[in-house]
């Protein structure tokens, strides 16, 4: 049974599979409508930039999210279903180890926490220079 999906191919008098030839002419004619076009992006490359650049000063408003990581817990979802008021959760840290400091998820600091008033807070006591 023939397959339906295949190319079909027909011989000419010269001996040129008829299919083949349709098959280069269209990858011609592909590659030259690629190449106009990436001409064409050349140019539209070269034009001048107009209007004023962003600058840091425009930068400094963004708001970014800052988080103090004082340690990470690991347990399984039957323990984390028995915790209650009064239980304990122990970190991966000791207790004089500084918090992380990160800002939109990225370790920038270190830091101890303290209070502040009847709030938390924390005094920073590194900053990470490799961001």
């Amino acid at each position: 049974m023939p397959d339906e999906n295949a190319p079909q191919t027909t011989e000419t008098p010269a001996g040129e599979d008829v299919a083949t030839d349709n098959l280069e002419e269209s990858i011609d004619r592909a590659t030259e409508a690629v190449t106009v076009q990436s001409s064409q992006l050349n140019e539209l490359a070269k034009d001048p930039v107009s209007g004023d650049p962003i600058g840091l000063d425009s930068l400094l408003e963004v708001p970014v999210r800052v988080t103090v990581q004082i340690g990470r817990a690991r347990m399984s979802l039957g323990q984390l279903v028995q915790l209650g008021p009064g239980s304990l959760v122990p970190l991966d840290r000791e207790a004089h180890e500084p918090a992380d400091i990160l800002v939109n998820g990225k370790v920038v600091a270190h830091g101890e926490v303290v209070t502040i008033d009847d709030t938390y807070g924390v005094r920073i006591t590194s900053v990470v220079r490799d961001i």
